[in-house]
C-alpha cells in the first residue's frame, strides 16, 4: 500500500513539474510562417534581406555564396548584389564583426544562423514559426541595454535589426486576475508609434521572405528530396501491385 501511495505521489509531482516548466516557458503563441521554400522570388528577396540586415553580425558559416545559384541567381548577380569588396563567390557567409566586440556589445557572440530555422523548433511550432514571430514581436524598451525587447524572447540581447522597415510599435496589455494576482497580459494588438518604410503587410511579407530563406538555407536540398521521395513512393506503389499480381500468378496452380 505504501508503494502505491509513493507511486501516485511521484506521478502527481512529475505532472506538476512538467506543467510548471511548460507555464514558465510559455510565451505568446507562435504565428504560422509562410513556409514557401520553393518560391524562388521569395528566396531571392530573403537572401538579400539576410545579407543586408543579418550578415553584419551573424554568420552562416556552412553556406557558400555560390550555393545561391540553386534559387535562380547567377554568379554575376551574386557578385553585383550580395558580395562586399573582399568576398569571393565561393566563400562562406561569414560576418565581419569581431567576436570580442560582439560579446562586449551584446553579452555573447551572435550565433551562426545556418541551421537556425531547424534548431528553434519547439512545442509552439517549427523553427520557422518561431523566427517569424520573433521578428514581428519587437517593441521599444528603454530599460533594456539594447533599447528593445521582444514578446517572443523576453529580455532579448539583440536589437531590432529591421526596425527601419517596420517602424516602432507598442504592445497593448490588459490587467487580469490569475491565481489571486494581477498580471499584465498581451492582448494580441499593437499600436504603431512611428511608421516604417514599409506598410505592415509589406513588412510581414518581407519577414516571410527572410524566414523562407533561413528555412531553405538549413537544408538547401529539401525540395529535391521531397520531389525524389514522391517518385520513390509512386515506384513502390506500382512495384507492390506488380509483386502482388506476380505472387497470385505463381500460386494459382498450387491452390
Amino acid at each position: 500500500m505504501n508503494f502505491c501511495k509513493k507511486l501516485v505521489f511521484g506521478l502527481l509531482l512529475a505532472v506538476n513539474l512538467v506543467a510548471g516548466a511548460h507555464a514558465a516557458s510559455a510565451g505568446i503563441p507562435w504565428d504560422k510562417a509562410p513556409g514557401k521554400t520553393n518560391d524562388t522570388a521569395s528566396l531571392q528577396n530573403g537572401a538579400k534581406l539576410f545579407v543586408n540586415y543579418c550578415l553584419s553580425c551573424h554568420s552562416a558559416a556552412f553556406m557558400r555564396y555560390n550555393r545561391l545559384t540553386d534559387i535562380g541567381l547567377t554568379e554575376q548577380q551574386i557578385k553585383d548584389n550580395l558580395l562586399f569588396s573582399t568576398e569571393k563567390v565561393g566563400d562562406t557567409m561569414k560576418a565581419n564583426i569581431d567576436p570580442r566586440q560582439a560579446k562586449a556589445w551584446f553579452g555573447s557572440n551572435p550565433p551562426d544562423l545556418t541551421l537556425i530555422a531547424r534548431s528553434r523548433a519547439g512545442s509552439g511550432g517549427t523553427g520557422a514559426d518561431y523566427i517569424y514571430t520573433l521578428f514581428r514581436s519587437y517593441y521599444r524598451d528603454s530599460s533594456r541595454p539594447p533599447g528593445w525587447n521582444n514578446l517572443a524572447f523576453p529580455n532579448i540581447g539583440m536589437p531590432h535589426p529591421l526596425w527601419e522597415l517596420q517602424g516602432e510599435r507598442k504592445p497593448i496589455f490588459e490587467t487580469r486576475q490569475e491565481h489571486g494576482h494581477e498580471v499584465h497580459a498581451f492582448t494580441g494588438r499593437w499600436e504603431q508609434v512611428t511608421p516604417g518604410t514599409m506598410t505592415p503587410l509589406q513588412y510581414d511579407k518581407a519577414v516571410g521572405d527572410l524566414v523562407n530563406y533561413l528555412q531553405w538555407m538549413g537544408e538547401p536540398g529539401q525540395n529535391k528530396r521531397v520531389s525524389i521521395g514522391v517518385w520513390v513512393l509512386m515506384f513502390l506503389l506500382v512495384f507492390t501491385f506488380i509483386a502482388w499480381r506476380l505472387n497470385a500468378a505463381y500460386w494459382k496452380d498450387v491452390k
